[in-house]
């Protein structure tokens, strides 16, 4: 008996010792850390996701937390600047230890977070970008939540050239990894389709006089721009042309423009715009239990409609809870990737279905292709 119980106390230690030697992991706690735009140009974005997501962790909590622990989540600001981006993550990695990185904002931010979240095995979930690199290439640590800039600019240049008659297409975009796909996504969709390349223009993540941007694009013979900007800088962008006379201009934008805000700018400012996102608008889908459920949850805790950044942050909030119910109470990066690559369900929040398996970290694929039509998004397509 003496030995027996000295068996059964050898292995409560090392199980004990293993979840202790996880950082961010105790036995009453998961820490979570989110690299954030919660003040800079995408920070319509950043702020909601980040509010959202809480909202969320706070009911699991109240619940009894994820086999039995709590989670916690620390934010850092980096306002769309990288040398704070860098500082933040240090912080979160090596001062507080965070388990797992959750709605990290910014394509370079998170492209120059890999090396340092690859050597600690911290997983990246679901963050706030949709650039390949998020899931390419394959890592153990990454875990893109959306289809890609890149297949969002494949499926929405054809369609717009298809529907509007446009034949020569053209880009604005800030000239950084996350304007840089979405360009060349444009480029990529032209030459697959019969379509001309007009011209391009670039311009810094602050910028916000368009005239001479858009007078060079217009006398290029450009019908339709794709944009890779910031959301004030594509209401921006759409109410320069039309202010210039050029309303048969169309505008063609990603999930990084796929915003409650930009189809409430009064005035119908933005009416006409396009966006191909990887997820569906939340305002047209109230009818079901789920969202209406959801809507009014998010309303009673913080006087507001949820917009699109409350959208994706909800959404990867469950996510991640689903991935740490599914690694088991011993929680290590190990159990953790087993977790993320076992799901497979309908997240009915952003109306997708989601699947992670061991070949494939990108959770969903769907390309859903929107307006605004009166001052919502409109769904027009989905691929």
């Amino acid at each position: 008996m003496r030995t027996l119980f000295k068996s059964m106390a050898i292995v409560a230690l090392t199980a004990t010792t293993a979840i202790s030697e996880t950082q961010g992991v105790t036995d009453s706690e998961v820490l979570i850390g989110s690299n954030q735009d919660m003040s800079g140009p995408f920070a319509a974005f950043g702020a909601p996701a980040v509010q959202a997501a809480k909202i969320y962790f706070d009911e699991i909590n109240a619940a009894g937390g994820v086999h039995g622990r709590q989670i916690r989540m620390v934010v850092e600001d980096h306002a769309y600047q990288m040398p704070k981006a860098m500082s933040g993550l240090n912080k979160l990695v090596n001062s507080d230890k965070v388990f797992a990185m959750l709605l990290s904002l910014g394509t370079p931010m998170n492209i120059a977070s890999f090396p340092l979240l690859e050597s600690k095995q911290i997983a990246n979930v679901s963050p706030l970008t949709a650039a390949r690199q998020m899931a390419e290439p394959p890592s153990n640590i990454k875990y893109a939540g959306t289809s890609s800039y890149h297949a969002q600019m494949l499926a929405a240049v054809p369609y717009v050239a298809e529907q509007t008659g446009a034949k020569t297409i053209c880009s604005m975009y800030i000239p950084s990894d996350f304007g840089l796909e979405i360009a060349e996504g444009t480029h990529d969709a032209v030459k697959a389709n019969g379509l001309t390349f007009g011209g391009e223009t670039k311009h810094k993540p602050d910028e916000l006089d368009f005239v001479g941007s858009i007078s060079k694009l217009a006398s290029q013979g450009c019908e339709a721009i794709t944009v890779a900007l910031g959301v004030r800088q594509a209401i921006t962008a759409v109410a320069t042309a039309k202010k210039m006379g050029l309303t048969d201009l169309k505008f063609i934008g990603s999930s990084a423009s796929f915003h409650t805000a930009i189809a409430k700018v009064p005035g119908g400012v933005t009416e006409g715009f396009y966006a191909a996102a990887g997820w569906s608008d939340i305002v047209a889908r109230m009818g079901h239990p789920d969202v209406a459920k959801w809507v009014a949850s998010y309303q009673g805790a913080t006087g507001e409609f949820p917009g699109s950044g409350a959208l994706l942050g909800r959404s990867a909030a469950e996510t991640l809870v689903r991935a740490l119910e599914a690694a088991g109470h011993d929680l290590t990066p190990e159990s953790f990737q087993a977790g993320m690559e076992s799901l497979s369900f309908e997240d009915t929040i952003s109306d997708v279905q989601v699947d992670y398996s061991a070949d494939d970290h990108q959770g969903a694929d769907l390309v859903v292709i929107s307006q605004i039509q009166e001052g919502n998004w409109t769904e027009l397509v989905r691929k």
